[in-house]
């Protein structure tokens, strides 16, 4: 097993986003900045001799305004890997279906025997994947440059 380290956010560098999330706080700063993005099941890869997860996906970019004169917002790729991964589970997921889109709202942490635990993707519609790891270890890396889109993700609250 490897053991499980602290190291320090690498922030934005040339309006690419690098985020590293070490702890159940950090991961709910690098889930916020994921929430809506959109990615393929195909996109979704386990690399169990690597104890990896990694995807690969479309985020919205949250924290920046629409564009003053053609009022688009930004979608960037992006690659989410999580490290010290011992076990991946699928559910409500048609894994077959390599070009079905999802839409990710949220992940979460849930401590086993910290820093071991389980950390939970949820997709809009129901589906969910579950990450039995070691300890928090993940990385969000903006891939190229971002385009524009008129649409902005909303959620009916009530």
């Amino acid at each position: 097993m490897r053991s499980c380290h602290r190291s320090e956010y690498d922030l934005t560098s040339m309006d690419q986003l690098k985020l590293a999330a070490l702890d159940a706080e950090d991961l709910q700063v690098l889930s916020a900045h994921v929430q809506d993005a959109v990615l393929l099941v195909g996109d979704i890869r386990y690399l169990p001799k690597e104890n990896k997860a990694v995807f690969v996906m479309n985020r919205f970019v949250w924290d920046k305004d629409a564009d003053r004169r053609t009022k688009e917002h930004e979608r960037r790729r992006a690659a989410l890997s999580f490290a010290q991964v011992k076990a991946m589970k699928a559910s409500k997921l048609r894994q077959d279906s390599k070009d079905a889109v999802l839409e990710l709202l949220a992940i979460t942490f849930e401590a086993d025997d910290e820093p071991s635990g389980k950390i939970r993707l949820d997709f809009a519609g129901g589906p969910s994947i579950l990450l039995e790891v070691d300890c928090i270890e993940t990385q969000l890396a903006d891939l190229g440059a971002a385009w524009g889109t008129p649409n902005k993700p909303e959620h009916d609250l009530t």
